[in-house]
C-alpha cells in the first residue's frame, strides 16, 4: 500500500460543481491537494461517469466540451483502465463484501492502483474492503 488516494465520481463533481456548497469547499481543498501531492488516482470508469454527471445530472450542467477539458486534464494523474484482472477481482468484492458490482469496480481499482483509502461518498464510511479504507470526507 502506499499514501496514494483513489477518488470516487461523487467527490471529482462535487470539485468541479460550484453549487454543491459545502461540498464544493471541501472536495476541491481535497483534489487541490492531491495535485500538490501527486496522491490521487482514478479510474476510466470514474471519469466516464464525472463526464457523464456533470454534464447532464447537476443542477447547472457543464458544456461537454468544458466536462471533456476537465477528464482530459485528469489524464496526467495515475488513471487505472478497467482490465479482466480489474473485472474478476470485482467479482470478488462483490460476493464478499455484498457491494453493488459498479462499487466493487471501484475498490478492485483502487487495489489494483494500491491506494491506501478510497474518497467517497457512497460506500461505508471507516470500512475497510480488500485491505483499503474507505472515507467520507463530507462526514
Amino acid at each position: 500500500m502506499s499514501d496514494r488516494a483513489f477518488i470516487d465520481t461523487n467527490v471529482l463533481i462535487y470539485a468541479h460543481d460550484s453549487e454543491a456548497g459545502r461540498k464544493h469547499e471541501i472536495a476541491s481543498k481535497l483534489i487541490q491537494e492531491l495535485w500538490a501531492t501527486h496522491l490521487g488516482v482514478l479510474s476510466t470508469q470514474v471519469l466516464q461517469e464525472f463526464y457523464v454527471n456533470i454534464t447532464t445530472k447537476i443542477p447547472k450542467p457543464l458544456p461537454k466540451p468544458a466536462a471533456a477539458a476537465y477528464v482530459e486534464h485528469y489524464f496526467v494523474w495515475p488513471v487505472i483502465r478497467l482490465s479482466t484482472v480489474t473485472i474478476r477481482k470485482a467479482f470478488e468484492i462483490e460476493t464478499r463484501n455484498k457491494l453493488s458490482f459498479w462499487d466493487a469496480l471501484i475498490v478492485s481499482a483502487a487495489f489494483q492502483a494500491g491506494a491506501a483509502k478510497i474518497l467517497s461518498e457512497d460506500l461505508n464510511a471507516d470500512q475497510k474492503i480488500a485491505g483499503i479504507v474507505i472515507v467520507n470526507p463530507f462526514v
